[in-house]
């Protein structure tokens, strides 16, 4: 189960509402081995796509030296699909590389950037399987929460 607090949940909602029609992306970061989606950071999706996403091969540089600096790791990975279902793409599953990862998929195809509810779904992929998991969205992390 993915615990996600209601301000990082809301983050990464507007980042895909304000992103569509192109795809957003980016992280939530976490300590090493705690499973706590802690510091939201958003990405550019360099692909600048509709239908697909891209990190900047400088920026990802770049945030993965940040994450060993701080003693973090993606957490949650997260993007949007702006005309399809909030699932994982083929092309998804294949970049799936951070197994212990939460990859979270909002939808905003039903309104766009315009107000209205999204499809905010999270999933663990590992070796290219897929599971979907619950989320559970908290008003603020407690300690034991993870």
């Amino acid at each position: 189960m993915l615990t996600i607090d209601q301000e990082t949940y809301d983050a990464i909602v507007a980042h895909a509402k304000r992103d569509h029609p192109v795809e957003a992306c980016g992280i939530v970061a976490g300590p090493e081995g705690t499973d706590r989606a802690e510091r939201f950071i958003e990405m550019v999706n360099a692909a600048g796509s509709p239908t697909f996403y891209e990190y900047d091969s400088t920026d990802l540089l770049e945030l993965y030296k940040d994450l060993d600096q701080r003693d973090e790791e993606p957490v949650v990975i997260y993007h949007s699909h702006t005309a399809t279902e909030a699932y994982p793409s083929v092309t998804d599953i294949k970049l799936a590389s951070e197994p212990g990862a939460h990859y979270v998929l909002v939808s905003t195809r039903a309104h766009g950037n315009n107000e209205g509810p999204v499809e905010f779904r999270s999933y663990r992929i590992v070796d290219g399987v897929v599971t979907e998991e619950e989320v559970a969205v908290v008003p603020t992390l407690t300690r034991s929460e993870s």
